[in-house]
């Protein structure tokens, strides 16, 4: 815990000097007068070159947020997240995400890792071993299902990190997955999420996995209690839930309540927090998608950027540059968003499941001490493939009145050649960076022969900052260092903001309230309401239009 508030902090001090001086300073002039700028300002780890030349910041804004993240305690946060200690203070839990992609140690070999009395990183390798020996069992056809036919189709049912991850990594990384096997996703309470998706499939044939720590999650429970009974209505036997269902969770009782035979049970710990979860057994619909090796490349690419982070300088380690420019936008700029725009159709989810990283991470208004933040935290994460977003939004990145940091993701190489459709590709992302970095000015728009009138129109004012992520070409192992390169950025953030980045309690009193509401809704008879006026109204409203009275 940083022992001096945020804005008492000598090097945020020297900042909001420094900004005062820089803030206004174009990018055209900073390469101007540093023609080794673009290769001077990169850094490279696990697969991942990243330029970050073209930010508004200098040698010495880039000096004094590596200083910010020295006196912030970046260092030994990050150690004692390592290390297995309570930092994540408001739930007194380990934060051990990490943990979940350690390399088993080799024979004769005494690394590991105790936490509370428990070696965690043999826990978590027996459950990899238990998956691996599940997936295999799944893609050879030996699990059977109730009939004797074995798995064609695998449902995951989960909701938010249950979901988000595995949704994503499956997408990213169809190329690589079994295509003998189908995959689903269903993490909406709208029963038409569930509806959709097994419109079109043979219960006999289909896998439901239910991921969710407590097996008390509404949302994934009420999809499953209707899996079960899509299954037993069409299968005709209770019995047919075992053959059927597994579950990713840590309540045995529950599990075996609702029908699914334990030993299909693939447990977790509370040092996981759901949105860092889609490595551990959370991602057993990844690994039957791609197989047991290739998920152990996926753990070997996050292990490859938890080693860079923990041993890097800070000057050049890649969650730090990441986590403090964030920093600088948010805090001295005032940036209420950053895009992430990966030139990669695979990567099209991946936007999504960083805005739950980010933003359920870092959109916290107290200190770890509890006391109010005076200082802005958590900006809006969002982002669309290249080069869709380029046809949709980015007309408000070059022009508009709102300054937008953006990452672009780009990869020297597709895992679909087809004529030149990756240069092309590839080609905006490069061009993308270029254009919001210098823009175009009125003499260059004048140069063109445009009409004096349409001049204002036409210029680009530029000095909007990018940082370029390039890789050679999208693997498990890649995917793996750029989400980890994430997860650290944000921990990064929130440690130089002193909030806790691995609690959620903002999505309690929602919950909290919907279960309330819920047989107010249902009743048969005219409930007593003592909400406020408006939503005592709605709730009238929508039982009048729900019964067509």
């Amino acid at each position: 815990m940083a022992a001096t508030p945020l804005r008492e902090r000598k090097a945020w001090q020297a900042l909001e000097r420094h900004y005062a001086e820089i803030s206004g300073t174009h990018l055209r002039d900073l390469f101007a007068a540093d023609p080794q700028r673009g290769e001077r300002l990169t850094a490279e780890a696990a697969g991942i070159y990243l330029d970050y030349s073209k930010n508004r910041v200098t040698d010495e804004t880039l000096a004094l947020l590596v200083e910010l993240a020295e006196e912030s305690g970046v260092p030994q946060r990050r150690d004692a997240m390592f290390r297995g200690e309570h930092i994540n203070v408001s739930e007194n839990r380990a934060v051990l995400h990490t943990a979940l992609r350690m390399p088993a140690p080799v024979p004769g070999s005494t690394a590991t890792l105790v936490v509370d009395g428990q070696d965690v990183v043999a826990d978590v390798h027996a459950v990899l071993a238990r998956m691996r020996d599940f997936a295999t069992r799944i893609r050879s056809g030996e699990f059977k299902g109730f009939t004797g036919k074995p798995v064609k189709n695998v449902i995951n049912v989960g909701i938010g990190g249950s979901d988000l991850g595995p949704v994503m990594a499956y997408e990213a990384l169809r190329h690589y997955c079994t295509r003998e096997i189908t995959f689903r996703f269903v993490s909406n309470v709208d029963s038409t999420d569930f509806a959709e998706a097994v419109r079109d499939l043979s219960a006999d044939e289909t896998l439901f996995i239910i991921s969710s720590k407590t097996f008390g999650t509404l949302e994934t429970l009420t999809n499953a209690t209707s899996a079960r009974d899509w299954v037993v209505s069409a299968l005709g036997s209770e019995d047919a839930v075992a053959n059927h269902f597994v579950a990713v969770s840590t309540n045995a009782e529950k599990v075996a309540a609702f029908g699914i035979d334990t030993a299909n049970m693939f447990g977790f710990w509370d040092w996981v927090g759901g949105r860092y979860s889609m490595d551990s057994a959370i991602g057993l619909s990844t690994m039957i998608a791609l197989g047991p090796d290739q998920f152990d490349e996926l753990l070997a690419g996050f292990h490859d950027m938890d080693e860079h982070f923990k041993s890097a300088p800070l000057s050049s380690n890649l969650p730090v540059l990441l986590g403090v420019l964030a920093v600088w936008y948010r805090d001295f700029f005032g940036s209420q968003t950053i895009g992430v725009m990966p030139y990669e159709q695979y990567l099209k989810r991946f936007p999504a499941y960083l805005q739950q990283l980010t933003m359920e991470s870092n959109g916290k208004h107290v200190t770890l001490a509890g006391k109010h933040v005076d200082y802005d935290t958590g900006a809006v994460y969002w982002g669309e493939p290249g080069t869709n977003g380029q046809h949709s939004f980015y007309q408000l990145i070059h022009q508009g009145t709102v300054l937008i940091p953006v990452d672009l993701i780009g990869f020297a190489r597709t895992l679909n050649p087809l004529g030149d459709h990756h240069d092309y590709l590839s080609s905006n992302v490069f061009a993308q960076a270029e254009a919001l970095a210098f823009g175009k000015t009125q003499e260059q728009v004048r140069a063109e022969g445009t009409p004096q009138a349409v001049v204002p129109h036409r210029v680009m004012e530029g000095n909007r900052p990018t940082n370029t992520l390039l890789c050679d070409i999208l693997t498990p192992r890649l995917l793996g260092s750029l989400v980890a390169l994430y997860e650290h950025s944000v921990f990064v953030q929130g440690i130089i903001w002193d909030i806790d980045s691995f609690d959620q309690w903002g999505v309690e009193l929602g919950k909290q309230l919907a279960q309330r509401i819920i047989p107010e809704l249902t009743a048969v008879d005219e409930p007593s309401l003592s909400h406020d006026s408006s939503t005592n109204a709605l709730i009238r409203r929508y039982r009048s239009m729900k019964t067509g009275s």
